[in-house]
Protein backbone atom coordinates (compact mmCIF):
# COMPACT_ATOMS: atom_id res chain seq x y z
CA UNK A 1 0.00 0.00 0.00
CA UNK A 2 1.54 3.56 -1.04
CA UNK A 3 1.49 6.47 1.36
CA UNK A 4 -1.43 7.79 -1.33
CA UNK A 5 -3.77 4.17 -0.58
CA UNK A 6 -3.17 4.97 3.33
CA UNK A 7 -4.01 8.47 3.27
CA UNK A 8 -7.28 7.50 1.74
CA UNK A 9 -8.38 4.85 3.96
CA UNK A 10 -7.23 7.43 6.84
CA UNK A 11 -9.65 9.59 5.95
CA UNK A 12 -12.35 7.33 4.76
CA UNK A 13 -12.23 5.81 8.21
CA UNK A 14 -12.11 9.26 10.17
CA UNK A 15 -15.11 9.90 7.93
CA UNK A 16 -17.27 6.77 8.54
CA UNK A 17 -16.53 7.52 12.53
CA UNK A 18 -17.61 11.10 12.15
CA UNK A 19 -20.68 10.03 10.25
CA UNK A 20 -21.67 7.40 13.31
CA UNK A 21 -21.32 9.85 16.00
CA UNK A 22 -23.29 12.64 13.92
CA UNK A 23 -25.98 10.16 13.00
CA UNK A 24 -26.73 9.64 17.11
CA UNK A 25 -26.39 13.38 17.74
CA UNK A 26 -29.45 13.93 14.93
CA UNK A 27 -31.55 11.07 16.78
CA UNK A 28 -30.65 12.33 20.06
CA UNK A 29 -31.43 16.21 19.02
CA UNK A 30 -34.93 14.54 17.42
CA UNK A 31 -35.59 12.52 20.63
CA UNK A 32 -34.54 15.26 22.84
CA UNK A 33 -37.22 17.97 21.26
CA UNK A 34 -39.88 15.52 21.28
CA UNK A 35 -39.28 15.35 25.30
CA UNK A 36 -39.82 11.70 24.72
CA UNK A 37 -38.30 9.83 27.47
CA UNK A 38 -38.91 6.19 25.10
CA UNK A 39 -37.22 7.07 22.13
CA UNK A 40 -34.30 9.10 23.99
CA UNK A 41 -33.93 5.95 25.85
CA UNK A 42 -33.26 3.67 22.59
CA UNK A 43 -30.15 5.52 22.52
CA UNK A 44 -28.41 4.54 25.46
CA UNK A 45 -27.20 1.33 26.96
CA UNK A 46 -29.52 -0.01 29.82
CA UNK A 47 -26.45 0.65 32.10
CA UNK A 48 -25.23 4.23 30.49
CA UNK A 49 -24.03 7.27 32.45
CA UNK A 50 -24.50 10.92 32.23
CA UNK A 51 -23.02 13.63 33.67
CA UNK A 52 -24.61 17.78 33.99
CA UNK A 53 -22.70 20.28 34.85
CA UNK A 54 -24.91 22.89 34.63
CA UNK A 55 -26.04 22.60 31.14
CA UNK A 56 -29.20 21.13 32.42
CA UNK A 57 -29.91 20.84 35.56
CA UNK A 58 -27.98 23.89 36.67
CA UNK A 59 -25.96 21.63 39.56
CA UNK A 60 -23.48 19.09 38.97
CA UNK A 61 -25.13 15.99 38.72
CA UNK A 62 -24.55 12.53 37.85
CA UNK A 63 -27.20 9.51 36.49
CA UNK A 64 -26.87 5.98 36.15
CA UNK A 65 -29.36 3.84 33.95
CA UNK A 66 -31.12 4.62 30.47
CA UNK A 67 -34.51 5.00 32.52
CA UNK A 68 -33.36 7.67 34.76
CA UNK A 69 -31.34 9.72 32.57
CA UNK A 70 -33.85 9.43 29.11
CA UNK A 71 -36.38 10.31 31.95
CA UNK A 72 -34.44 13.68 33.84
CA UNK A 73 -33.58 14.54 30.10
CA UNK A 74 -37.15 14.47 28.84
CA UNK A 75 -37.73 16.22 31.81
CA UNK A 76 -35.65 19.25 31.89
CA UNK A 77 -35.84 19.56 27.74
CA UNK A 78 -38.96 21.58 28.77
CA UNK A 79 -37.14 24.34 30.81
CA UNK A 80 -33.98 24.73 28.47
CA UNK A 81 -35.02 24.31 25.17
CA UNK A 82 -31.32 22.32 23.40
CA UNK A 83 -30.82 22.05 20.23
CA UNK A 84 -28.25 22.81 17.38
CA UNK A 85 -25.90 19.62 18.63
CA UNK A 86 -22.80 19.01 16.23
CA UNK A 87 -19.87 18.19 16.13
CA UNK A 88 -17.48 21.04 15.91
CA UNK A 89 -14.05 21.39 13.34
CA UNK A 90 -11.60 23.02 15.67
CA UNK A 91 -11.80 20.31 19.01
CA UNK A 92 -10.81 16.68 19.26
CA UNK A 93 -12.52 14.92 16.12
CA UNK A 94 -14.39 12.31 16.88
CA UNK A 95 -12.41 9.05 17.58
CA UNK A 96 -11.85 5.03 18.24
CA UNK A 97 -10.50 4.77 21.98
CA UNK A 98 -10.79 2.09 24.23
CA UNK A 99 -12.29 3.52 27.60
CA UNK A 100 -12.43 1.13 30.71
CA UNK A 101 -12.47 -1.93 28.49
CA UNK A 102 -14.92 -0.83 26.35
CA UNK A 103 -14.38 -0.09 22.61
CA UNK A 104 -15.87 2.93 21.83
CA UNK A 105 -16.54 6.07 19.13
CA UNK A 106 -15.51 9.27 21.22
CA UNK A 107 -16.73 12.51 20.59
CA UNK A 108 -16.56 16.21 21.18
CA UNK A 109 -19.92 18.08 20.94
CA UNK A 110 -21.56 21.71 21.32
CA UNK A 111 -25.13 22.50 21.53
CA UNK A 112 -26.78 25.73 22.66
CA UNK A 113 -29.73 26.19 25.45
CA UNK A 114 -32.20 28.23 26.29
CA UNK A 115 -28.92 30.01 28.66
CA UNK A 116 -26.34 29.66 26.45
CA UNK A 117 -23.88 27.08 25.16
CA UNK A 118 -22.87 23.92 26.05
CA UNK A 119 -20.21 21.53 25.01
CA UNK A 120 -20.14 17.71 25.64
CA UNK A 121 -18.88 14.08 25.37
CA UNK A 122 -20.34 10.96 24.16
CA UNK A 123 -18.68 7.24 23.90
CA UNK A 124 -20.49 5.27 21.60
CA UNK A 125 -20.16 1.21 21.35
CA UNK A 126 -22.07 -1.16 19.53
CA UNK A 127 -25.68 -2.20 20.48
CA UNK A 128 -27.36 -5.63 19.79
CA UNK A 129 -28.94 -4.43 16.50
CA UNK A 130 -26.51 -5.09 13.71
CA UNK A 131 -24.47 -1.65 13.09
CA UNK A 132 -26.33 0.20 15.74
CA UNK A 133 -24.33 2.29 18.44
CA UNK A 134 -25.83 3.09 21.85
CA UNK A 135 -24.41 5.70 24.20
CA UNK A 136 -22.59 4.12 27.43
CA UNK A 137 -21.38 7.50 28.37
CA UNK A 138 -23.10 11.29 27.98
CA UNK A 139 -21.67 14.78 29.32
CA UNK A 140 -23.16 17.71 29.08
CA UNK A 141 -21.70 21.22 30.28
CA UNK A 142 -22.69 24.80 30.35
CA UNK A 143 -19.63 26.64 28.54
CA UNK A 144 -20.76 30.13 28.11
CA UNK A 145 -23.97 32.80 29.24
CA UNK A 146 -25.38 34.36 26.12
CA UNK A 147 -24.77 37.90 26.15
CA UNK A 148 -22.40 37.14 29.00
CA UNK A 149 -19.13 35.55 27.70
CA UNK A 150 -16.14 35.87 28.82
CA UNK A 151 -13.63 38.47 27.22
CA UNK A 152 -11.45 36.75 26.00
CA UNK A 153 -9.74 36.82 22.15
CA UNK A 154 -12.24 38.12 19.73
CA UNK A 155 -13.90 39.02 22.50
CA UNK A 156 -11.20 40.67 24.42
CA UNK A 157 -11.38 44.29 26.17
CA UNK A 158 -10.67 47.36 23.64
CA UNK A 159 -8.65 49.19 26.56
CA UNK A 160 -9.76 52.29 25.77
CA UNK A 161 -10.75 53.16 29.37
CA UNK A 162 -6.84 54.25 29.76
CA UNK A 163 -5.32 53.75 26.16
CA UNK A 164 -3.50 56.95 25.08
CA UNK A 165 -5.75 58.61 28.20
CA UNK A 166 -3.76 61.78 28.16
CA UNK A 167 -4.13 63.44 31.12
CA UNK A 168 -5.89 61.09 32.81
CA UNK A 169 -5.31 57.48 34.75
CA UNK A 170 -3.45 55.22 32.62
CA UNK A 171 -3.67 51.56 33.15
CA UNK A 172 -1.58 51.38 36.71
CA UNK A 173 -3.51 54.01 38.49
CA UNK A 174 -6.93 52.51 37.46
CA UNK A 175 -5.41 48.68 39.13
CA UNK A 176 -4.43 50.63 42.15
CA UNK A 177 -7.90 52.35 42.71
CA UNK A 178 -9.75 49.01 41.59
CA UNK A 179 -7.69 46.98 44.11
CA UNK A 180 -8.15 49.75 46.66
CA UNK A 181 -11.86 49.63 46.86
CA UNK A 182 -12.52 52.66 48.58
CA UNK A 183 -15.87 53.65 46.48
CA UNK A 184 -17.11 50.09 46.29
CA UNK A 185 -18.00 46.40 47.92
CA UNK A 186 -16.35 43.69 45.75
CA UNK A 187 -18.99 41.25 44.53
CA UNK A 188 -17.47 38.22 45.58
CA UNK A 189 -14.65 37.58 48.61
CA UNK A 190 -12.19 34.72 47.76
CA UNK A 191 -10.35 33.63 50.74
CA UNK A 192 -7.14 32.69 49.71
CA UNK A 193 -4.68 33.68 47.31
CA UNK A 194 -3.15 30.29 45.70
CA UNK A 195 -4.06 27.82 42.41
CA UNK A 196 -7.88 27.69 43.97
CA UNK A 197 -8.65 31.75 44.49
CA UNK A 198 -6.64 32.79 41.57
CA UNK A 199 -8.29 30.14 39.31
CA UNK A 200 -11.61 31.38 40.20
CA UNK A 201 -10.67 34.53 40.51
CA UNK A 202 -9.54 34.78 36.77
CA UNK A 203 -12.34 33.27 35.86
CA UNK A 204 -14.81 35.67 37.62
CA UNK A 205 -12.73 38.66 35.81
CA UNK A 206 -13.75 37.52 32.38
CA UNK A 207 -17.45 37.26 33.09
CA UNK A 208 -17.08 40.80 34.39
CA UNK A 209 -17.48 40.06 38.24
CA UNK A 210 -16.08 42.14 40.90
CA UNK A 211 -13.75 39.60 42.69
CA UNK A 212 -11.55 40.75 45.69
CA UNK A 213 -8.72 37.74 47.14
CA UNK A 214 -7.66 38.25 50.28
CA UNK A 215 -4.41 36.24 51.03
CA UNK A 216 -2.39 36.65 54.53
CA UNK A 217 0.50 35.84 53.80
CA UNK A 218 3.08 38.95 52.26
CA UNK A 219 2.75 38.20 48.82
CA UNK A 220 1.13 36.10 46.64
CA UNK A 221 2.47 32.78 46.27
CA UNK A 222 3.80 32.65 49.49
CA UNK A 223 1.84 29.76 50.57
CA UNK A 224 3.98 27.57 48.26
CA UNK A 225 7.09 29.61 49.20
CA UNK A 226 6.94 29.11 52.88
CA UNK A 227 7.03 24.97 52.70
CA UNK A 228 9.67 22.80 52.64
CA UNK A 229 12.86 23.61 51.17
CA UNK A 230 13.05 20.82 48.36
CA UNK A 231 9.18 20.82 47.64
CA UNK A 232 8.06 20.42 44.21
CA UNK A 233 5.08 19.35 42.13
CA UNK A 234 4.41 15.61 42.07
CA UNK A 235 2.70 15.99 38.52
CA UNK A 236 3.38 16.71 35.85
CA UNK A 237 3.64 20.46 34.26
CA UNK A 238 1.31 19.75 31.64
CA UNK A 239 -1.46 19.70 33.41
CA UNK A 240 -1.18 22.13 35.98
CA UNK A 241 -1.81 24.86 33.81
CA UNK A 242 -3.94 28.23 35.45
CA UNK A 243 -6.61 29.28 33.40
CA UNK A 244 -5.72 31.37 30.22
CA UNK A 245 -1.82 31.01 30.68
CA UNK A 246 0.18 28.14 30.35
CA UNK A 247 3.51 27.86 31.91
CA UNK A 248 6.24 28.71 29.87
CA UNK A 249 7.40 25.64 27.58
CA UNK A 250 11.23 25.69 29.03
CA UNK A 251 9.85 25.02 32.42
CA UNK A 252 11.05 21.44 34.22
CA UNK A 253 8.76 18.82 34.44
CA UNK A 254 7.40 18.98 37.95
CA UNK A 255 7.47 22.47 39.07
CA UNK A 256 9.99 23.61 41.99
CA UNK A 257 7.81 25.46 44.97
CA UNK A 258 9.36 28.44 44.51
CA UNK A 259 9.30 28.85 40.94
CA UNK A 260 4.90 28.10 41.33
CA UNK A 261 5.10 30.79 43.69
CA UNK A 262 6.48 33.40 41.63
CA UNK A 263 4.40 32.62 39.02
CA UNK A 264 1.14 32.35 41.10
CA UNK A 265 2.50 36.29 41.78
CA UNK A 266 2.78 37.20 38.13
CA UNK A 267 -0.26 35.55 37.22
CA UNK A 268 -2.55 37.73 39.38
CA UNK A 269 -0.80 40.90 38.09
CA UNK A 270 -1.16 39.58 34.61
CA UNK A 271 -4.78 38.60 34.87
CA UNK A 272 -5.42 42.07 36.89
CA UNK A 273 -6.98 39.88 39.87
CA UNK A 274 -7.55 42.30 42.83
CA UNK A 275 -5.66 41.46 45.96
CA UNK A 276 -5.19 42.08 49.07
CA UNK A 277 -1.70 40.34 50.76
CA UNK A 278 -0.89 40.61 54.35
CA UNK A 279 -4.88 40.04 55.29
CA UNK A 280 -6.98 37.45 56.98
CA UNK A 281 -10.48 36.45 57.15
CA UNK A 282 -10.99 36.31 60.65
CA UNK A 283 -14.72 35.87 60.15
CA UNK A 284 -18.37 36.67 59.22
CA UNK A 285 -22.54 36.63 59.13
CA UNK A 286 -24.80 36.08 56.80
CA UNK A 287 -27.26 38.99 56.29
CA UNK A 288 -30.71 37.54 54.88
CA UNK A 289 -32.25 41.03 54.56
CA UNK A 290 -29.32 42.13 52.63
CA UNK A 291 -28.59 39.06 50.87
CA UNK A 292 -25.22 39.59 51.47
CA UNK A 293 -21.75 38.96 53.91
CA UNK A 294 -20.79 40.85 56.72
CA UNK A 295 -16.90 39.85 56.43
CA UNK A 296 -14.19 40.99 58.71
CA UNK A 297 -10.67 41.57 57.41
CA UNK A 298 -7.59 42.04 59.63
CA UNK A 299 -4.21 43.49 58.16
CA UNK A 300 -0.94 42.48 59.34
CA UNK A 301 -1.10 46.30 61.04
CA UNK A 302 -4.04 44.59 63.75
CA UNK A 303 -6.21 47.04 61.23
CA UNK A 304 -9.63 45.51 60.49
CA UNK A 305 -11.92 46.18 57.29
CA UNK A 306 -15.06 45.08 56.81
CA UNK A 307 -16.96 44.22 53.54
CA UNK A 308 -20.37 43.34 52.14
CA UNK A 309 -19.90 40.58 49.76
CA UNK A 310 -22.83 38.46 48.36
CA UNK A 311 -20.54 36.04 47.75
CA UNK A 312 -17.86 34.13 49.86
CA UNK A 313 -15.23 31.65 47.68
CA UNK A 314 -13.18 29.82 50.64
CA UNK A 315 -10.54 29.09 48.60
CA UNK A 316 -8.14 28.09 51.05
CA UNK A 317 -7.29 23.93 50.17
CA UNK A 318 -8.21 21.04 50.95
CA UNK A 319 -7.51 21.03 54.58
CA UNK A 320 -7.33 23.79 57.39
CA UNK A 321 -5.75 23.95 60.12
CA UNK A 322 -2.69 21.44 61.14
CA UNK A 323 -3.34 18.61 63.70
CA UNK A 324 -1.40 18.54 66.89
CA UNK A 325 -2.38 15.26 68.24
CA UNK A 326 -2.03 14.60 72.10
CA UNK A 327 0.78 11.91 72.22
CA UNK A 328 1.78 10.64 75.64
CA UNK A 329 4.54 12.36 76.85
CA UNK A 330 5.21 14.53 74.12
CA UNK A 331 5.39 17.64 76.33
CA UNK A 332 8.31 16.20 78.07
CA UNK A 333 10.58 15.91 75.14
CA UNK A 334 13.69 18.55 75.16
CA UNK A 335 14.03 18.65 71.66
CA UNK A 336 12.32 20.27 69.21
CA UNK A 337 8.67 19.52 67.83
CA UNK A 338 7.53 20.76 64.92
CA UNK A 339 4.23 20.31 62.53
CA UNK A 340 5.33 19.63 58.65
CA UNK A 341 3.77 22.38 58.06
CA UNK A 342 6.65 24.57 59.45
CA UNK A 343 9.58 22.53 58.32
CA UNK A 344 11.53 24.14 55.94
CA UNK A 345 14.72 22.07 55.85
CA UNK A 346 17.26 19.97 57.16
CA UNK A 347 20.42 21.38 56.97
CA UNK A 348 20.30 23.02 61.02
CA UNK A 349 20.04 19.12 61.61
CA UNK A 350 23.31 17.41 60.64
CA UNK A 351 24.70 15.24 62.69
CA UNK A 352 21.14 15.10 64.81
CA UNK A 353 18.72 12.34 65.08
CA UNK A 354 14.78 12.98 63.92
CA UNK A 355 11.72 11.05 64.66
CA UNK A 356 8.93 11.75 61.92
CA UNK A 357 5.64 10.91 63.00
CA UNK A 358 3.59 10.16 59.33
CA UNK A 359 4.68 8.23 56.60
CA UNK A 360 2.23 10.53 53.87
CA UNK A 361 4.26 12.40 50.77
CA UNK A 362 5.08 15.20 53.70
CA UNK A 363 6.43 12.78 56.16
CA UNK A 364 8.81 11.16 53.21
CA UNK A 365 9.67 14.36 51.68
CA UNK A 366 10.81 16.16 54.78
CA UNK A 367 12.98 12.50 55.31
CA UNK A 368 14.22 12.61 52.46
CA UNK A 369 15.33 16.24 53.05
CA UNK A 370 16.63 15.31 56.19
CA UNK A 371 18.18 12.05 55.28
CA UNK A 372 20.37 14.37 52.53
CA UNK A 373 21.43 16.75 54.91
CA UNK A 374 23.18 13.76 57.18
CA UNK A 375 20.25 13.31 59.21
CA UNK A 376 19.67 9.87 61.39
CA UNK A 377 15.72 9.93 60.38
CA UNK A 378 13.28 7.28 61.67
CA UNK A 379 9.88 7.40 60.16
CA UNK A 380 6.88 6.40 62.42
CA UNK A 381 3.70 4.70 60.84
CA UNK A 382 0.67 5.45 62.31
CA UNK A 383 -1.60 3.72 59.77
CA UNK A 384 -1.76 1.86 56.43
CA UNK A 385 -0.59 4.00 53.56
CA UNK A 386 -0.87 3.48 49.94
CA UNK A 387 2.28 3.89 48.19
CA UNK A 388 2.72 5.25 44.29
CA UNK A 389 6.02 6.09 42.64
CA UNK A 390 5.39 9.48 40.83
CA UNK A 391 7.21 8.34 37.66
CA UNK A 392 6.16 5.93 36.06
CA UNK A 393 2.93 4.93 38.18
CA UNK A 394 1.56 8.47 39.53
CA UNK A 395 1.81 9.48 35.72
CA UNK A 396 -0.60 7.04 34.91
CA UNK A 397 -4.09 9.62 36.21
CA UNK A 398 -2.46 11.42 33.66
CA UNK A 399 -3.45 10.05 30.90
CA UNK A 400 -5.97 11.45 28.85
CA UNK A 401 -3.69 14.87 29.30
CA UNK A 402 -1.04 12.80 27.58
CA UNK A 403 -3.23 11.83 24.56
CA UNK A 404 -2.69 15.54 23.24
CA UNK A 405 -4.69 18.05 22.11
CA UNK A 406 -6.40 21.13 23.52
CA UNK A 407 -6.16 21.78 27.02
CA UNK A 408 -9.82 22.40 26.94
CA UNK A 409 -11.04 19.36 25.57
CA UNK A 410 -9.01 17.28 27.40
CA UNK A 411 -10.46 18.90 30.88
CA UNK A 412 -13.79 18.57 29.23
CA UNK A 413 -12.70 14.67 28.48
CA UNK A 414 -11.91 14.38 32.38
CA UNK A 415 -14.78 15.89 33.58
CA UNK A 416 -17.25 13.57 31.54
CA UNK A 417 -16.94 10.92 34.07
CA UNK A 418 -19.50 9.80 36.76
CA UNK A 419 -18.74 8.70 40.31
CA UNK A 420 -18.84 4.98 39.20
CA UNK A 421 -17.16 5.02 36.26
CA UNK A 422 -14.26 7.17 38.20
CA UNK A 423 -14.35 4.49 40.77
CA UNK A 424 -13.12 1.61 37.69
CA UNK A 425 -11.01 3.99 36.65
CA UNK A 426 -9.00 4.01 39.65
CA UNK A 427 -9.15 0.58 40.18
CA UNK A 428 -8.22 -0.36 36.82
CA UNK A 429 -5.34 2.10 37.78
CA UNK A 430 -4.70 0.77 41.23
CA UNK A 431 -3.72 -2.24 39.40
CA UNK A 432 -1.61 -1.52 37.47
CA UNK A 433 0.60 0.64 39.51
CA UNK A 434 1.33 -2.99 41.85
CA UNK A 435 2.31 -3.91 38.64
CA UNK A 436 4.54 -1.20 38.02
CA UNK A 437 5.56 -0.92 41.63
CA UNK A 438 5.51 -4.50 42.89
CA UNK A 439 9.26 -4.93 43.52
CA UNK A 440 8.85 -1.36 45.81
CA UNK A 441 5.82 -2.61 47.59
CA UNK A 442 7.15 -5.98 48.13
CA UNK A 443 10.42 -4.80 49.26
CA UNK A 444 8.23 -2.61 51.99
CA UNK A 445 6.17 -5.22 53.06
CA UNK A 446 9.34 -7.30 53.92
CA UNK A 447 10.53 -4.57 56.56
CA UNK A 448 7.37 -4.33 57.89
CA UNK A 449 5.60 -1.48 56.26
CA UNK A 450 1.95 -1.26 56.44
CA UNK A 451 0.61 -1.03 52.82
CA UNK A 452 -2.98 -0.79 51.09
CA UNK A 453 -4.60 0.02 48.15
CA UNK A 454 -7.59 2.00 49.64
CA UNK A 455 -10.89 1.26 50.86
CA UNK A 456 -12.14 -0.55 47.67
CA UNK A 457 -8.49 -0.76 45.96
CA UNK A 458 -8.95 2.47 44.03
CA UNK A 459 -5.41 3.80 44.88
CA UNK A 460 -4.05 7.09 46.85
CA UNK A 461 -6.36 8.78 44.16
CA UNK A 462 -9.91 8.20 46.27
CA UNK A 463 -8.29 8.59 49.26
CA UNK A 464 -7.25 12.47 48.42
CA UNK A 465 -10.84 13.01 47.35
CA UNK A 466 -12.33 10.70 50.54
CA UNK A 467 -9.95 12.40 53.55
CA UNK A 468 -7.71 14.08 51.87
CA UNK A 469 -4.31 11.88 52.99
CA UNK A 470 -3.23 8.69 53.52
CA UNK A 471 -0.88 7.95 50.60
CA UNK A 472 3.01 9.14 49.61
CA UNK A 473 3.54 9.70 46.13
CA UNK A 474 7.11 8.56 46.38
CA UNK A 475 10.07 10.67 45.14
CA UNK A 476 12.98 7.90 46.61
CA UNK A 477 11.93 7.32 50.34
CA UNK A 478 10.47 3.81 49.91
CA UNK A 479 14.07 2.53 48.78
CA UNK A 480 15.86 4.24 51.36
CA UNK A 481 13.92 2.46 53.98
CA UNK A 482 13.97 -0.68 52.40
CA UNK A 483 18.19 -0.61 52.13
CA UNK A 484 18.16 0.68 56.19
CA UNK A 485 19.17 4.06 55.24
CA UNK A 486 16.01 5.27 56.76
CA UNK A 487 14.37 4.09 59.60
CA UNK A 488 10.93 2.58 59.89
CA UNK A 489 9.18 2.39 63.05
CA UNK A 490 5.39 1.29 64.03
CA UNK A 491 3.62 3.55 66.34
CA UNK A 492 2.15 0.72 68.10
CA UNK A 493 5.58 -0.11 69.65
CA UNK A 494 5.64 3.36 71.25
CA UNK A 495 4.93 3.15 75.40
CA UNK A 496 5.70 7.46 75.39
CA UNK A 497 7.98 9.80 74.26
CA UNK A 498 10.44 11.31 76.70
CA UNK A 499 13.02 14.31 76.98
CA UNK A 500 15.73 12.56 74.68
CA UNK A 501 13.25 10.18 72.77
CA UNK A 502 10.83 7.95 72.11
CA UNK A 503 10.41 4.55 74.57
CA UNK A 504 9.59 1.56 73.09
CA UNK A 505 7.20 -1.24 74.94
CA UNK A 506 10.54 -3.94 75.37
CA UNK A 507 12.43 -0.85 77.21
CA UNK A 508 14.40 0.32 75.07
CA UNK A 509 14.82 4.48 73.27
CA UNK A 510 15.10 5.71 69.89
CA UNK A 511 17.01 8.72 70.63
CA UNK A 512 15.89 11.91 68.51
CA UNK A 513 16.60 15.85 68.90
CA UNK A 514 13.52 16.76 66.86
CA UNK A 515 10.10 15.42 66.20
CA UNK A 516 8.15 16.67 63.50
CA UNK A 517 4.69 15.86 63.53
CA UNK A 518 3.32 14.47 60.12
CA UNK A 519 0.15 14.12 61.11
CA UNK A 520 -2.28 16.19 58.71
CA UNK A 521 -4.76 18.80 58.84
CA UNK A 522 -8.17 19.58 60.15
CA UNK A 523 -10.87 18.80 57.02
CA UNK A 524 -12.34 21.99 55.51
CA UNK A 525 -15.27 21.99 58.41
CA UNK A 526 -12.97 23.45 60.36
CA UNK A 527 -12.26 26.33 58.48
CA UNK A 528 -16.34 26.95 58.64
CA UNK A 529 -16.25 26.06 62.18
CA UNK A 530 -14.35 29.25 63.67
CA UNK A 531 -14.74 31.54 60.55
CA UNK A 532 -18.55 31.41 60.76
CA UNK A 533 -20.09 29.29 63.57
CA UNK A 534 -21.43 26.13 64.65
CA UNK A 535 -24.43 26.87 63.51
CA UNK A 536 -23.08 27.75 59.80
CA UNK A 537 -21.37 24.15 59.83
CA UNK A 538 -24.14 21.98 60.79
CA UNK A 539 -26.33 24.32 57.97
CA UNK A 540 -24.19 23.21 55.21
CA UNK A 541 -22.77 19.97 55.93
CA UNK A 542 -19.58 17.99 55.17
CA UNK A 543 -16.85 19.92 52.91
CA UNK A 544 -14.95 17.65 50.83
CA UNK A 545 -15.02 14.25 50.93
CA UNK A 546 -17.34 12.05 49.08
CA UNK A 547 -20.97 12.92 49.04
CA UNK A 548 -24.33 10.23 48.66
CA UNK A 549 -24.26 11.06 45.08
CA UNK A 550 -20.06 10.20 44.67
CA UNK A 551 -19.83 13.94 43.91
CA UNK A 552 -17.11 15.78 46.47
CA UNK A 553 -19.38 17.51 48.57
CA UNK A 554 -20.32 20.76 48.22
CA UNK A 555 -17.58 21.52 46.17
CA UNK A 556 -18.19 23.89 43.26
CA UNK A 557 -21.73 23.92 43.48
CA UNK A 558 -24.36 25.52 45.51
CA UNK A 559 -24.26 24.86 49.09
CA UNK A 560 -27.41 25.10 51.47
CA UNK A 561 -25.81 28.46 52.67
CA UNK A 562 -27.12 31.25 49.39
CA UNK A 563 -23.96 33.00 49.01
CA UNK A 564 -21.43 30.60 50.38
CA UNK A 565 -19.27 28.32 47.75
CA UNK A 566 -15.83 26.05 48.26
CA UNK A 567 -13.15 25.67 45.83
CA UNK A 568 -10.27 23.33 46.60
CA UNK A 569 -7.83 20.83 45.03
CA UNK A 570 -4.79 20.92 42.80
CA UNK A 571 -3.96 22.90 40.11
CA UNK A 572 -5.93 20.85 37.06
CA UNK A 573 -8.88 20.46 39.26
CA UNK A 574 -9.01 24.31 40.23
CA UNK A 575 -8.29 24.93 36.73
CA UNK A 576 -11.17 22.91 35.74
CA UNK A 577 -13.81 23.63 38.19
CA UNK A 578 -13.63 27.27 38.61
CA UNK A 579 -15.25 27.98 34.92
CA UNK A 580 -18.45 25.95 36.41
CA UNK A 581 -17.75 27.41 39.82
CA UNK A 582 -17.82 31.18 37.96
CA UNK A 583 -20.58 30.66 36.02
CA UNK A 584 -23.02 29.58 38.67
CA UNK A 585 -21.95 32.89 40.58
CA UNK A 586 -22.76 35.01 37.54
CA UNK A 587 -25.95 33.84 36.92
CA UNK A 588 -26.71 33.91 40.22
CA UNK A 589 -25.73 37.86 39.52
CA UNK A 590 -27.86 38.15 36.50
CA UNK A 591 -30.82 36.30 38.10
CA UNK A 592 -30.91 33.52 36.49
CA UNK A 593 -30.25 30.71 39.27
CA UNK A 594 -31.63 30.92 42.81
CA UNK A 595 -29.92 29.41 46.09
CA UNK A 596 -30.69 26.32 46.70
Amino acid sequence: MNDLDQSWQEFQHAHQIRRLAADWLKAFETALASRDAMSLGTLFHDDAHWRDVLAFTWHITPFAGRESIATRLAAEQARIGAHGFHLPHDRKPPRRVKRLGIDSIEAIFEFSTAEGRGAGLIRLSPAAEVGARKAWLLSTTLDALTGHEEKIGANRPTGAAYSRNFGGDNWADMRQKASAYDDREPAVLVIGGAQAGLSIAARLNQLGVDTLVVERWPRIGDSWRKRYHSLALHNSIHINHLPYMEFPPTWPKYIPKDMLGNWFEFYADAMEINCWTDTEFVGGAWDDEATCWTARLRRSDGSERVVHPRHLVFANGVSSYPVIPDLPGLDEFEGQVIHSENFDSGAVWTGKKALILGTGSSANDIALDLHSHGVSTTLVQRGSTTVVSIDPSARLNEAIWDEGGPLEDCDLIVASATPPLIIKAYQAVARRMYELDSEMIEGLKRIGFRHDFGEDETGHQMKYFRRGGGYNLDAGSSDLMIRGQLGLLQYERIERFMADGALLNDGSMVPADLIVLATGYYPQQELVRRALGEEMLARIGPVWGIGADGELSNMFKRTPQQGLWFIAGGLAQCRINSKYLALQIKAMELGKLGPL
